[in-house]
């Protein structure tokens, strides 16, 4: 729906919105629950919403770059961690810091620095519509071709970190 000024995207906006309040919530979430399982399935609601924020900006390979490499892979590893390890899976009491409340007034520094920031130099500009599908097939090709051994040693290196999660837990 678009209204009668120039580029305002009524209802991208209001989507927005919802989901960076979901986004937020689930943030808050993340940090306020004493249970390291739900923590991480908290996690995976805000990066579900990541991955919304950029379908809403016409980056659909993005999203789905987001999905299947921290959703699907990141917190599959992060569970598997949680459960091989000692950790705790309920609740547990003492996860906090003795100095957590120096968190929130830094919290706040560097909300407002990031607020200032984005407001100061987006002014009003409007982000133009890509012209054309995204060039998926360009941007693999991009992606790929030069840095394909840097991926291949990426993937050993998540193996390594798998398997000595595993032999760490199995010296019980």
């Amino acid at each position: 729906m678009m209204l009668a000024a120039d580029g305002i995207n009524v209802a991208q906006n209001i989507g927005f919105g919802i989901i960076a309040a979901v986004m937020i919530f689930s943030a808050l979430c993340v940090v306020s629950t004493k249970n390291v399982v739900h923590a991480a399935l908290w996690l995976v609601m805000v990066l579900a919403g990541v991955a919304a924020q950029y379908i809403l900006a016409a980056a659909e390979f993005v999203a789905v770059s987001q999905v299947m490499v921290y959703i699907g892979a990141v917190m599959v590893l992060f569970l598997f961690g949680i459960m091989l390890t000692r950790a705790q899976i309920g609740s547990e009491e003492g996860l906090n810091n003795s100095t957590w409340a120096l968190g929130i007034p830094v919290g706040v520094v560097l909300f407002g620095l990031l607020a200032w920031v984005v407001l100061d130099f987006t002014d009003d500009n409007v982000i133009a519509e890509p012209a054309g599908p995204a060039p998926t097939q360009a941007i693999a090709d991009q992606v790929l071709s030069p840095y394909l051994i840097p991926f291949f040693g990426m993937t050993f290196v998540l193996l390594a970190a798998a398997v000595g999660a595993i032999v760490l837990a199995r010296k019980d």
